[in-house]
């Protein structure tokens, strides 16, 4: 007898259970954990550089992972707000997972953290699917990326508890249109607060990081219709070809078929790290 097993859904059953398990630990240790998503060259690097040295000046425990290909470009960047950084190299893999999480505070999450910003690869696709042990997830973009940006990444914008707009400064010199910005958001994610940003001028720095102390204190984010419904809504259908229908919360059909010589292993994005390349690895970055 021929079972039909879908490994996609059991990868992510699992990481849903590393998670939640991470996430209770880490609760229990006062450490409330932000999943920051984007696209590359949103400006999340710069951001969050701003809300670490304004935590660091406001005397909030904070620290920081974030997540690249190559490079220990931004570890660096992020290090110089004064707050721990570490780097994680992920091997061309283009996300982040729980259990990776986990294996890289081990030993280095500084005792007393109060929040951990997580600065995930630039990519708004495979990120969204992966629960990082997150309290608060934050989608962000830039002005320069187009009003329906959220419209073409449901999944990252629909599942988000806080929409993080940047580089307001420019938003004028660029055409942004910020009405239909709006709409674009709400119809994937009614009701969610929306905060314009600026790393230039400053602009929410600081009620972006009232907004993420507000849920260490015990303020219950936004709650997406999309994450509420993501299980129950979500179905597969499974097909002659091998392939298979979702039907997602947000209104959406999406059929993927499936080739039987199909390697669904996760190749890098942006380069081929080369054979014999490390999954994921983790380099220290000197900090203060």
């Amino acid at each position: 007898m021929c079972r039909v097993v879908d490994l996609q859904q059991a990868v992510l059953a699992k990481n849903d259970g590393l998670a939640a398990a991470l996430r209770e630990d880490l609760a229990q240790r006062g450490v409330t954990v932000v999943n920051l998503l984007s696209s590359p060259g949103s400006g999340k690097t710069a951001l969050l550089e701003c809300v670490l040295r304004r935590a660091t000046q406001r005397a909030v425990p904070v620290a920081a992972l974030t997540a690249d290909l190559a490079t220990e470009n931004d570890a660096r960047r992020l290090a110089r707000s004064g707050a721990p950084v570490k780097q994680v190299l992920t091997g061309g893999l283009c996300h982040l997972e729980a259990d990776q999480v986990r294996g890289h505070l081990e030993g280095w999450l500084p005792e007393g953290t109060r929040v951990l910003f997580v600065e995930n690869v630039g990519n708004l696709v495979c990120p969204a699917s992966y629960d990082l042990g997150e309290r608060l997830r934050v989608a962000m973009m830039s002005v320069t990326e187009g009003e329906d940006k959220p419209v073409k990444y449901p999944t990252a914008f629909g599942l988000a508890n806080l929409v993080v707009l940047g580089k307001t400064d420019i938003a004028e010199a660029v055409g942004f249109g910020e009405k239909e910005f709006a709409a674009s958001v709400e119809r994937v994610n009614p009701g969610v607060e929306v905060l314009r940003t600026s790393s230039r001028t400053g602009e929410g720095v600081d009620l972006l990081l009232d907004r993420v102390l507000a849920v260490c204190h015990g303020d219950l984010p936004h709650q997406p219709l999309l994450a509420a419904q993501h299980r129950s809504a979500h179905r597969h259908d499974h097909g002659p070809d091998g392939g298979h229908v979702h039907d997602h919360a947000d209104g959406l059909t999406h059929r993927h078929g499936h080739d039987p010589a199909h390697d669904h292993s996760h190749g890098p994005v942006d380069e081929d790290p080369g054979p014999g390349a490390e999954t994921a690895r983790t380099t220290g970055v000197p900090v203060r």
